[in-house]
């Protein structure tokens, strides 16, 4: 599988956004570790959810 992501990127969730944005903290095999500004930690299985990596804007 191909993430089109690294740690440091910033992401959302295409399923719930309002997580809101979330920053890559890791990517171990299928698992995915982000913390996300409303939500917090949380660790995301590439198998069932595509993160998608955006621009961020301060």
């Amino acid at each position: 599988m191909f993430l089109n992501y690294e740690p440091g990127d910033f992401v959302i969730n295409p399923k719930s956004k309002g997580w809101g944005t979330g920053q890559i903290q890791s990517i171990i095999k299928n698992k995915t570790t982000a913390n996300f500004e409303n939500v917090g930690k949380k660790v995301i299985n590439n198998e069932e959810i595509i993160l998608e990596r955006i621009n961020k804007v301060e």
